[in-house]
């Protein structure tokens, strides 16, 4: 049985579970345990399980789970077999590229419309999604009973679009300018931080410049490093 709370990091890592599980070939085993999950994924065995079992109490001992059972889980847990009616406010190259991105669907997100404020793209529609002015996103949110508002708009204009959004009774909005956001009680944002992913790649790749243990100054290994002075 699900659990009734779920830590947020937790919950994080079950869309990764899923797709692993999706992705295994049809020649699989029917079954499927804890530990393979971890191992296949480069996890602790004690984390995935606890994972799991947070979700679902199909597993058996000795025995693993079901996949497709697994899977049914998982989705149920997350929502997938639900369709949340979203808007997109902010039709620059990333709001364009989420619009026209058809995979959303399969998570249950359902963006309906857009909205800007440029003049020029008002009134055109993107994959059948029509393209609307940004004044009307409050009525138009109640109206629809829009629940997500993924925002792709510039940092000065995120917090009054985020504003318009709560106005028009949203309860979750998807945040990806550069700005942290206030909401009131109720209301998630979660913000998809491109700075600090990209962080964590360029801190990697610094750690990981020299050989394996090794530490590089200005592109060298420094003599005190390599245990001692040089010969000469």
């Amino acid at each position: 049985m699900a659990s009734s709370s779920i830590s947020r990091l937790t919950l994080q890592r079950l869309p990764t579970y899923l797709s692993y599980l999706k992705g295994l070939p049809e020649s699989s085993p029917p079954n499927i345990s804890a530990a393979a999950i971890a191992a296949g994924l480069g996890l602790g065995e004690v984390q995935v399980r606890k994972d799991l079992a947070s979700v679902s109490d199909a597993g058996k001992p000795r025995i693993g789970y079901l996949v497709s059972d697994l899977i049914r889980d998982l989705e149920q847990f997350l929502g997938y077999g639900t369709c949340n009616r979203t808007v997109l406010v902010g039709v620059g190259n990333l709001g364009l590229a989420l619009l026209s991105y058809s995979g959303f669907a399969e998570y249950g997100l359902h963006i309906v419309a857009a909205f800007d404020v440029n003049k020029a793209l008002i009134g055109n529609t993107v994959d059948q999604k029509p393209i609307l002015p940004v004044e009307d996103l409050p009525a138009f949110c109640r109206e629809s009973g829009i629940q997500i508002g993924v925002l792709t708009v510039p940092a000065a204009a995120a917090q009054s679009c985020c504003n318009a959004l709560v106005a028009g009774g949203v309860r979750a909005i998807w945040n990806f300018a550069p700005v942290h956001l206030q909401a009131p009680p109720g209301v998630l944002v979660q913000r998809e931080n491109m700075a600090s992913s990209l962080a964590l790649l360029s801190y990697h790749l610094k750690t990981q410049s020299g050989y394996p243990g090794e530490t590089r100054k200005n592109g060298r290994q420094s003599e005190k490093e390599i245990g001692g002075k040089r010969n000469g």
